[in-house]
C-alpha cells in the first residue's frame, strides 16, 4: 500500500510538472501565430499598395528604421560616392509613402521567417527580395523588433541589409 500511494504522489508531482508546460507551449504558439499574421499582413499590404494596413502593423509613437549595406554593395556605393553612408536611418512612414505612391507593382518575398517571443516582446528574422515591377531590385536579411501592445503585436524597429 506505501508503494501504491507513494507512486501516486509521484505521478501527480509529474502530470503537476507537466500542465504548466503545456499551457505555457499553447501561449508561446498563439503568440507565434499572431506575429507570423503580422508578418503576412505587412507582405499582403504591400502588394495591394494599401499604407493605411501597413502603417497600423507599427508602433505609432516610435521609430527605429536602419538600412545597412552589405559587402559588395557597400564597395560599388564607396566607389562612386566616396561620402556617402553605410548604414542609413529612414522612418516606416517614408516606407508606406513610398508603399501608397509607387506606380509599379511591388513585393516582398521572404524565406526561412524565424520569430521568438516570450509573449511581451517578439523578433522576427528572415530573408527577403524586394521586387518592383516584376524584377528582383534589393535582396538582404530584415530583423523586426517586436512588443505586444494594448492593441496587438506592433513593430518597433526594423534593420535590413541591402545587398543585389
Amino acid at each position: 500500500m506505501r508503494i501504491l500511494s507513494s507512486l501516486a504522489f509521484v505521478v501527480a508531482v509529474l502530470i503537476s510538472c507537466v500542465a504548466p508546460a503545456r499551457a505555457a507551449d499553447a501561449a508561446h504558439d498563439a503568440d507565434v501565430a499572431a506575429i507570423r499574421q503580422v508578418v503576412q499582413q505587412f507582405q499582403a499590404a504591400i502588394i495591394a499598395h494599401d499604407g493605411k494596413t501597413l502603417g497600423s502593423l507599427f508602433l505609432q509613437d516610435h521609430d527605429s528604421w536602419l538600412a545597412v549595406d552589405d559587402a559588395t554593395t557597400w564597395n560599388e556605393i564607396k566607389a562612386k560616392f566616396p561620402t556617402a553612408r553605410k548604414v542609413r536611418r529612414s522612418t516606416w512612414q517614408k516606407f508606406v509613402e513610398f508603399v501608397q505612391t509607387s506606380p509599379q507593382p511591388i513585393e516582398e518575398r521572404f524565406y526561412d521567417v524565424r520569430i521568438d517571443t516570450n509573449g511581451a516582446v517578439g523578433s522576427v528574422y528572415f530573408n527577403f527580395d524586394f521586387l518592383a515591377g516584376g524584377k528582383i531590385n534589393n535582396r538582404g536579411a530584415e530583423s523586426w523588433q517586436m512588443v505586444y501592445t494594448e492593441e496587438g503585436w506592433k513593430i518597433s524597429s526594423m534593420l535590413f541589409s541591402i545587398g543585389s
